[in-house]
C-alpha cells in the first residue's frame, strides 16, 4: 500500500506549530462559551471563583494533558486511532475511537455556530445595528427561520475542507493569518471596551472571588469541562498536529505556551465583554447590580443570549460601536474557523490511516460533518444538547489520554518521544499528575456531577434521556458510542 505523502508532512517553523496549536486552542469556546459560563456562575459578589478553579485546571488537567498529546502524536506519526492501537494494544482501539469521536461530535454543531458568527460579521457589516432588545431578536429570530443556518452551516464545512485539503503545510499557513488577526482584533477590542465609562466596574466583578463558592462542585465542574473546551486538552487535536512537528520541536514549552496563551485571550474576551456590558447597561442605562448580571447569566436560545443578542445591542449604544461589532463576530468566526480545520483534520487523518486517499477522507468527513450537523442547524434544542453531551464527553476523553500514557509508561513515553535539547523535562510532578490526579479528578466530578443532577438540579428529568440537559441522555449517547466501539473494536483496530 503507497503511503499518503500528506503524513509524511511537518511543520515549517516553530511558530508555525505555535500558531497552529493556538487554533486549536482558541475558538468560540473563549468568545462564545467562557464569557456566559463566567457570568452563570458568578455570584452577587463577583465571577473570580470559576477563574480561580479554572486556573488550577489548567496546570493540574489541562497541560499535563496537552504535554501527554504532544509526546504520543510525536512518537508515534498516526492519528488517535493508529497511536492507541500501536501504543497499548488493539484491544484499547476503542478508546482512541471515543476520543476521536468526542472531537467530531463537537464538530458537528461547532460548524453551526461557526456559521452563525460568519452571518453576524456579514449582518454586522452590511447593516445598521439593533436599537432596542427587539430589533435584536428580531434578527436572530429571522434568521433561524429561514434556511441561512444551513447555508451558512455548509459554508463553515467547506472552507474547512478546503483549508485542510492539502494537509498540514496548508493548515499553518492559514493559522500563520487567523492567528496573529485575532489577537489583533481581541486587543483593539479589549482596549476599545477598556475605554469606556465605568467599564472597570465590570472587570472588577470579573475578577472579584467569593471564595465560598469553592466549596461547591458545580464551579469545579465548570471550571474543568470549561478548561477542556478552552484549550482543546483531551480532545486528541495536540496528538494529531503533533504526528507532523519536526524532531527538534520540543513538547513540554510548547504545551504550556498553548495553554497559558488560550487562557489570557479567553480572559481578555471577559474583561471585553464584561466592561462592556456593565458600561453600556449600568454607567449608560442606569442598571442595578442584579439587573446586569441578569442579562448576563441569561443565556438565551441555544446560549446565544449573551453572544448574538445582547452584544449587537449594546454596541449600538457606544460611540465607534458599529466597528467594534464588526471586529468581534470577525474575532468570533476567525477563532471558530481555527478551530474547526484541527477537528475535521483529527477525523479525516484518523481515515488516512486506515488507508483511504486523503482527498477522499477530507470529503467523507466533510459530508459527515455537514449532514449529522443538520439536526443542530434546525433545532437550538438539539445544539444545546449536543454542547452539554460531547462537553462532559471531554472529560472522558482526557482520563483516556491519561489512561494511554499512564499503561504505556510515563518514563518509557518520555524518553522515547525524544528530548530535545532546550525543552523543559517532564518530571515527577508529570508523572503524578497523568498517572493520579487527572482519572481521579475525572471520575469524581462525573459522579458527583450524577449524584447531584439526581438529587438536586433535575430530580425530575435526570432519567429522561430525551430531556436536553438529563443525566440520562448523556449516559445513553455515551453508551450508544461505547457500545458500537466495543463491539467493533477488531474492525477499528486494523490498521492498513
Amino acid at each position: 500500500m503507497a503511503i499518503d505523502q500528506s503524513v509524511q508532512q511537518r511543520f515549517g517553523s516553530r511558530l508555525g506549530l505555535l500558531l497552529s496549536a493556538l487554533g486549536i486552542a482558541v475558538g468560540t469556546g473563549n468568545i462564545w462559551r467562557f464569557p456566559r459560563i463566567a457570568a452563570q456562575c458568578g455570584s452577587e459578589e463577583g465571577a473570580g471563583a470559576l477563574i480561580v478553579a479554572w486556573l488550577i485546571f489548567l496546570l493540574l488537567w489541562s497541560i499535563p494533558l496537552i504535554i501527554a498529546e504532544y509526546l504520543i502524536g510525536r512518537k508515534y506519526r498516526y492519528g488517535v486511532v493508529g497511536s492507541f492501537v500501536k501504543g497499548i494494544g488493539k484491544r484499547f482501539a476503542w478508546m482512541g475511537a471515543f476520543v476521536t469521536f468526542v472531537a467530531m461530535g463537537i464538530s458537528f454543531f461547532y460548524a453551526v455556530i461557526v456559521g452563525w458568527a460568519m452571518y453576524y460579521f456579514i449582518q454586522m457589516l452590511l447593516l445598521p445595528l439593533p436599537q432596542t432588545s427587539a430589533e435584536s431578536m428580531q434578527i436572530w429570530e429571522t434568521f433561524q427561520g429561514t434556511n441561512m443556518p444551513f447555508l451558512f452551516h455548509f459554508l463553515a464545512v467547506a472552507i474547512g475542507i478546503f483549508v485542510i485539503w492539502k494537509g498540514i503545510v496548508s493548515i499553518e499557513k492559514v493559522n500563520k493569518i487567523l492567528i496573529p488577526l485575532l489577537v489583533f482584533i481581541i486587543i483593539a477590542a479589549v482596549i476599545r471596551a477598556l475605554l469606556l465609562p465605568g467599564a472597570f466596574d465590570g472587570v472588577a466583578y470579573l475578577f472579584s472571588v467569593d471564595w465560598s463558592q469553592l466549596k461547591t462542585p458545580d464551579i469545579w465542574l465548570h471550571a474543568l469541562t470549561q478548561n477542556a473546551w478552552d484549550t482543546g486538552a483531551g480532545w486528541g487535536l495536540f496528538l494529531c498536529y503533533a504526528t507532523y512537528m519536526q524532531v527538534k520541536h520540543g513538547a513540554v514549552k510548547n504545551a504550556f505556551i498553548t495553554g497559558f496563551g488560550n487562557n489570557i485571550i479567553s480572559l481578555l474576551m471577559a474583561i471585553m465583554i464584561f466592561g462592556t456590558v456593565f458600561s453600556v447597561l449600568q454607567f449608560g442605562l442606569g442598571y442595578t447590580d442584579p439587573e446586569v448580571l441578569d442579562v448576563m447569566q441569561t443565556s438565551g436560545p441555544a446560549s446565544t443570549g449573551l453572544t448574538f443578542i445582547w452584544m449587537p445591542q449594546l454596541f449600538a449604544l457606544m460611540p465607534g460601536g458599529n466597528i467594534l461589532a464588526i471586529f468581534f463576530f470577525l474575532g468570533l468566526a476567525c477563532a471558530g474557523f481555527s478551530s474547526l480545520i484541527s477537528m475535521l483534520e483529527l477525523s479525516s487523518r484518523t481515515l488516512v490511516d486506515r488507508g483511504i486517499k486523503r482527498k477522499h477522507a477530507v470529503l467523507i468527513v466533510g459530508a459527515v460533518v455537514y449532514l449529522v450537523g443538520v439536526p443542530s442547524a434546525i433545532s437550538l434544542n438539539v445544539l444545546s444538547n449536543q454542547d452539554f453531551v460531547w462537553g462532559l464527553g471531554l472529560m472522558v476523553s482526557g482520563v483516556f489520554i491519561a489512561t494511554f500514557a499512564a499503561k504505556y509508561g510515563l518514563d518509557k513515553l518520555k524518553n522515547e518521544s525524544g528530548l530535545v535539547e532546550g525543552d523543559w523535562y517532564p518530571g515527577k510532578w508529570w508523572n503524578l499528575l497523568i498517572r493520579y490526579f487527572v482519572p481521579t479528578a475525572g471520575v469524581i466530578l462525573l459522579v458527583w456531577w450524577i449524584w447531584l443532577s439526581i438529587t438536586l438540579f433535575a430530580p425530575g428529568e435526570w432519567y429522561n434521556p430525551f430531556a436536553t440537559f438529563s443525566v440520562m441522555t448523556v449516559l445513553v449517547q455515551w453508551g450508544v458510542i461505547l457500545m458500537l466501539f466495543a463491539l467493533f473494536n477488531k474492525k477499528i483496530a486494523k490498521l492498513m
